[in-house]
């Protein structure tokens, strides 16, 4: 009795320590992303279902242009394998506009995950979670790894509440939280404050930052269109 006592704490533990992740009905949520009142590109995501794995696809475009002449680009690809709740393994490109390139992969070994990026070859504990934002579960970690540019990023996160906020002709209740990270010093400028807007049903709404380069705001907001 005890030991089967022993083995039900177990599991109940065992399953609690597991995220649920929240998944789009359409299984794609796709976002705007928004400067100066102008759609400057998307980011979407897509969630594949295979049996007891999910497959999460994330695409970021963005392409801005000045009287018709590209600006600024940026790309972003990544696809992050779950199983059962919890997270395995990624594969990432990102493109960034000053011809940086970095080619990201990771996958848990055995108690640890093992990646590349940045700043080469790491080890970490096998618990730790990509930083997409989609996941509101990040927001409960001190440290994730970041999908951009794979490196560990240290966060701090706080709960600012709620706010009703309106997309289109929708008013949506949202959770709202302040989200920071450590700088590297091969990052090209400091890591943005995020803010960010979830659903009560913990879905990401809409995330804003400002760029510390020419100091506008850029917002990537929920399209319920597509």
């Amino acid at each position: 009795m005890k030991k089967l006592l022993t083995k039900i704490l177990f599991i109940f533990f065992f399953c609690n320590a597991l995220y649920a992740l929240p998944i789009p009905e359409n299984n794609k949520a796709k976002f705007d992303i928004i400067r100066k009142n102008k759609v400057i590109g998307s980011h979407i995501i897509n969630f594949k279902k295979n049996g007891d794995s999910l497959i999460i696809e994330t695409n970021i475009n963005i392409n801005v242009k000045v009287l018709f002449i590209p600006a600024y680009k940026f790309f972003h690809k990544s696809e992050e394998v779950w199983k059962n709740e919890k997270f395995l393994k990624i594969d990432a490109y990102t493109d960034f506009e000053d011809e940086r390139e970095y080619f990201i992969k990771g996958k848990v070994e055995g108690d640890q995950f093992l990646a590349s990026g940045m700043d080469g070859d790491i080890s970490v504990n096998q618990n730790i979670l990509p930083s997409n934002f989609w996941n509101i579960n990040i927001l409960k970690e001190k440290k994730l790894f970041d999908t951009q540019k794979g490196i560990i990023r240290e966060i701090k996160v706080k709960d600012l509440g709620s706010e009703e906020i309106r997309i289109d002709d929708k008013k949506i209740h949202c959770k709202k939280f302040s989200f920071n990270a450590s700088s590297n010093p091969k990052d090209k400028g400091p890591f943005p404050e995020y803010t960010l807007w979830y659903s009560k049903e913990d879905e990401l709404i809409k995330f804003k930052f400002r760029n510390w380069k020419d100091n506008k705001i850029v917002s990537i907001i929920r399209n319920y269109q597509d």
